[in-house]
């Protein structure tokens, strides 16, 4: 059996259904600097947005099983719409491992003002699923929500297209209906639309807050080892591996270009 001080040293694993949840490990350095992570992205399957609630469950439990075996000692799952699918069956199945999900960062949102106009970007799944339903009633009475299913955003972000006219244009025309609603705030629902929180920023204006989930979710990831004592107590900067699904070496010069990208 492996001692507990060996423990903390082990990494923790981050799975998202390709490269957005990058996002999310930027926020973790920043969190927990001394820690090692193992990234996993299912670029092969992305996106898990448009899929069956069943495909996404079983596809999520098959990569956590390979972070698990790697010897991950606690899970972040850094994407939306597994999180909707995949965290609480997860909990129940792994009840000692420390597992964080994330979800759209809508209480922020709500709460930065007095009845704000709230936009909520998020994958088709994420929008259709109960749980994300069950947030918006939370706070339904506190703001104007308009939840926004964007479905072939996340490629964009898949093919590591981040400033294009291109995108440009289909930002436009997806965000358009709103732009004359006197936005307060945009949430990024998935892991993937941070990185094009530039491209959103000059569509929707100076005067409009932009949230996302990632900070909240690398704090809770500390929390909750913390309060398992499996903090890693390494004073060094920690590694970081990347894997993919479609592991070819464009798939990971991507993952160390959006690792390095300034969003």
């Amino acid at each position: 059996m492996m001692d507990f001080d060996r423990r903390k040293e082990q990494p923790i694993g981050v799975f998202d259904s390709g490269v957005g949840g990058i996002s999310v490990l930027q926020e973790l350095l920043k969190v927990m600097p001394g820690e090692n992570y193992i990234y996993l992205g299912d670029s092969k399957n992305a996106p898990y947005g448009t899929k069956p609630l069943e495909t996404v469950r079983q596809l999520t439990f098959e990569n956590v099983r390979v972070l698990l075996d790697q010897g991950a000692k606690g899970l972040v799952v850094a994407c939306n719409t597994a999180t909707s699918a995949a965290v609480r069956l997860m909990r129940g199945m792994y009840p000692d491992l420390p597992i964080v999900g994330i979800e759209p960062a809508l209480k922020p949102a709500a709460l930065q003002k007095e009845h704000p106009r709230v936009l909520v970007m998020a994958t088709p799944m994420t929008v259709q699923q109960e749980k994300f339903r069950q947030l918006m009633a939370r706070y339904e009475d506190k703001a104007e929500i308009y939840p926004l299913a964007c479905p072939g955003l996340m490629e964009f972000i898949e093919a590591g297209d981040l400033e294009s006219e291109r995108l440009r244009d289909f930002l436009r025309e997806l965000l358009g209906p709103y732009l004359d609603k006197g936005l307060d705030s945009v949430v990024l629902g998935c892991t993937h639309y941070p990185f094009a929180r530039k491209m959103i920023r000059s569509i929707v204006g100076d005067a409009v807050t932009i949230f996302d989930g990632g900070e909240g979710t690398a704090r809770e990831m500390r929390r909750r080892l913390a309060a398992a004592d499996l903090l890693n107590p390494s004073e060094e900067a920690g590694w970081v591996r990347f894997e993919n699904s479609v592991a070819t070496e464009a798939e990971l010069a991507l993952c160390q270009r959006l690792l390095k990208q300034e969003i």
